[in-house]
This record gives C-alpha cells, structure tokens and sequence, in this order.
C-alpha cells in the first residue's frame, strides 16, 4: 500500500445572500504535508473519465456510472500517487471541494473505526462529482458510498450549486444559510445540528448510534463538535487560530481569542462577501497581530505560536463560484491559484470548456519557469527572502492581475451571448487570462530581481 500523505488545508464557505453579487462560494487551500507537490488544473471530459476506478493508497475499486458529466479539477501533477482531484465544476454547475482533513476522537473511533480498504480524499471528487446533479446529491452519492464502504480518514467536504452549499463529514451534513459564511480549519467544526430540519443529512443510524454509545457530553441539544471533534491543546496552537484571525476579519466586533475551543460554526456579518476577501483569508498569516511571522511587533515566540493559513505548503488554492446573474453557460467559476498564497494572485477560469491552458494544465514533477505552479513558487520563495523588500510589488501585482482578469471576464460574459460555440468561446477566454497571469508574474520576477540585486553581499564600491 502507498504511504498516505496528511494534508491540513483551510476551507471557506459564503451563501448567495453573503456574497457581493449573490454566488455561492466554497473555497479550500489545499496543503501538502511538506512544500512542492506539484499540481495540474485539467478538465476531465466525459469520454476520458475511467469507467472503473482503483485507489493507489488502499485496496478500494469501484464500477462508475456510464454517464458522467466533464468536470474541472485540480489532480497531483506527478504520476503514482492517485488522483487527489482536490476540487472542481462539473457541466450541471455544481462544486466539490474535498477534503479537509480533520480531527476526531477516540469515542466514536472506539464506535466506528476506520476502514484500512475503503476511500478518502484521493478518491472522492473522481467518484462523485461527475455524477451528481445537485450540491444535495453530492452528499447522498458520497453518503451512500461511505457507508457502502467506509473511509480510512475523517474528512470534511463542501458542494455548491446556485441555490446552496452543504459541508459534510462521515457522515453528517448541514447546509449553510444563504446568509452566512464559515471559516473551517482542520477539525470537525459543525456545532448544533437538528437532525429534524430539511436542513441536514446524515446517516440514517447517526442519532440512535450516539444515544446508544453514549456519545453527547452536553445535557441538551446535538453538537456535533463537541460530540464527533477534538478539543486538544493542539487546536489551540493548530486549529483554532486560523478559525479566530478569519472570523475576525469578517468580524472584528467578535470577542474571542485564538485558543478558544468553541468558536462559532455558521457566522454572519454585515459586509457582502467578495472573492478578494476570500483569498485575503486563504492567504492570511496573522496581519497586524504579534502572531505574524512577518510583524514587526511581535516577539519570536509569538511569530511562532500559532499555525498561519497562508503557509509554505499550499500547493493549490480554488475558489469555487457559481454565479445566479448570469447565464448558466458562463455560471460555475473556478478561481485558481499554484503555490503560497501570500505571494500569488487567485484568477478566475471558466469551468465549461474543452481544456485548460498548458502553463496550468501541463505542469510536470520538475521545476520549469514556464508553468504557473513552478513559477508561483519561485515568487513565494524569493518573496519570503525579504518580505518587506517585496511586499508592496506583490501587492500592486495582484491587485493589477485580478483586476485585468476581472474585466476580461465582463467582457466575456457579453461576447459569450452571441457566440456560435460557447466552449470554444470560453476556452479561448481561459487562455487569455492564463496568458496575463503569467505575463504578470515574469513582470513582477523581473522587479524581485532589479529589487534585490543591489542588496547582494558580492560588492565593493570603486571610485575611479
């Protein structure tokens, strides 16, 4: 069997009604256990979807349907470790971020143990999303087959249509109100659920096997953390914290500190959520607190206390969004962006299309400057060298791609109505803003360069 990778990634869910202009959003980075995973951002056309599966890291296989819908994605760039899809949009508008990696405990494994041979996160997008129809058959499809055939890791996972997002876990879900958002870091994070609602799904047994097994530690009410979760010291240094700098940036008015191990689940907030907050949140290392690594306030060991969300290990991060103003051929968004995301711009590629472009589709297990997820890296890498140095470059880069990125996209979403072939149209849309996100970060390697040369300890000043 393959060794099994842990990942501790960050995800960020935004209803319709907390957005700026009415998507529903489901955000993820996706960590590796150590830099460098290289990553790939393909679509999976339905003819090229295998028509039986086989796990690389158990023994799990399966039969899939003879139907499935194309699909975008975000796989491991480097052959034999499986596919870990990661994220993507399939043809019927519906999104699937999977998974968030998450704690657990020794209760419920006690009750229902991990199962060596059955799927986890390499699996789960193959075998799900290119044959649902809904966020609500997302989980029902992956319900079913946890059940059928157990799961080797506890995991969270997020679906998204235009109407809502469900997050779920083995296996409970809840939907999250149009009118809310949540910040999930590595730990079962759904509090209060009512099995009665219209509003969650779970196991058909969940409610008996917690009464029978003694499960709930509180006297009234069904919390699904307190019940399912952890709450180690590790959260307080791991977890948490990326939960507590993330609401109170939606937040500020929240009084809670980063150990608390019962910060809120499902959040409101007066301000419409944008795509910009999103990835500042997914990018975020403890901005204007003692805890950052980068401040200039803080003492040594606060820089080092706490875990930040924008890390060294983010190989990839997606920001999934199905918008309802436009139409549905141009709805499902798959922003994306290759490395740490401190130092790189998240751009927003349409999901009904024929193929991806090459410096994101083609990215190979060797460094070559010519694909975005190696050249995203390099930038991390310099950048983290002198973070004062080149922080206010990164800044206006990303601003200036997003931006241009932003208009191409409006002027798409016009010329799209009159075009003959739509996934030709936005194909060819997608190549353009492949095309001025690399061109943009040459540009802002250029100016890391020019910037830090003459900082270089090789010189002696000659006067003659």
């Amino acid at each position: 069997m393959a060794k099994r990778y842990v990942g501790s990634c960050t995800t960020v869910l935004v209803g319709k009604k907390a957005s700026i202009d009415g998507s529903t959003i489901i955000a993820r980075n996706e960590d590796g256990e150590s830099p460098l995973h290289p990553q790939k951002f393909v679509y999976v056309k339905p003819e090229d979807q295998p028509r039986q599966y086989h796990s690389v890291l158990s023994k799990f296989s399966i039969d899939l349907p003879a139907d499935p819908l194309g699909y975008t994605s975000t796989p491991e760039a480097e052959d034999g470790h499986g596919i870990w899809a990661a994220a993507g949009i399939n043809s019927e508008n519906v999104a699937m971020t999977s998974t968030e990696t998450i704690t657990t405990n020794s209760r419920i494994l006690g009750v229902d143990p991990l199962v060596p041979a059955g799927i986890g996160e390499e699996d789960m997008p193959t075998i799900v999303l290119p044959y649902i129809h809904s966020a609500r058959e997302g989980v029902q499809r992956l319900g079913s087959l946890l059940q059928q055939y157990g799961t080797y890791e506890s995991n969270g996972i997020a679906f998204a249509d235009k109407d809502e997002s469900i997050g779920g876990h083995h296996w409970a879900a809840i939907r999250i109100p149009d009118d809310a958002y949540v910040i999930a870091p590595n730990r079962f994070n759904i509090t209060d659920f009512d099995f009665t609602s219209d509003d969650t799904m779970s196991s058909a047994d969940l409610r008996d096997l917690i009464e029978t097994y003694h499960l709930n530690p509180d006297a009234d009410g069904y919390n699904l953390r307190h019940i399912f979760g952890s709450a180690t010291i590790k959260d307080t240094r791991y977890n948490n914290p990326r939960a507590w700098y993330g609401q109170k940036y939606f937040n500020p008015e929240f009084d809670t500190t980063p150990i608390d191990q019962d910060l809120p689940f499902i959040c409101r907030t007066s301000k419409k959520i944008s795509i910009e907050d999103v990835k500042f949140v997914e990018s975020s290392h403890y901005e204007n607190t003692p805890y950052d690594v980068y401040g200039t306030t803080g003492t040594p060991a606060q820089k080092k206390l706490y875990r930040p969300i924008g890390i060294n290990r983010n190989q990839e991060l997606h920001i999934l969004q199905i918008r309802n103003d436009v139409p549905a051929a141009v709805a499902g968004i798959h922003w994306l962006a290759f490395g740490p995301n401190t130092f790189n711009a998240v751009v927003p590629f349409y999901a009904n299309v024929n193929d991806t472009p090459a410096a994101y589709r083609d990215t190979g297990d060797h460094f070559d400057v010519s694909k975005m997820y190696w050249l995203s890296n390099l930038l991390a890498t310099f950048g983290d060298y002198d973070f004062s140095l080149f922080k206010d470059q990164e800044d206006v880069f990303e601003q200036k791609t997003v931006a241009a990125c932003r208009h191409l996209q409006l002027q798409t979403d016009k010329a799209v109505q009159d075009a003959k072939n739509i996934r030709e149209h936005l194909t060819t849309a997608n190549e353009q803003i492949a095309d001025l996100a690399m061109a943009n970060s040459n540009e802002l390697l250029g100016q890391m360069v020019a910037a830090a040369a003459p900082k270089m300890k090789l010189q002696f000043t000659l006067h003659d």
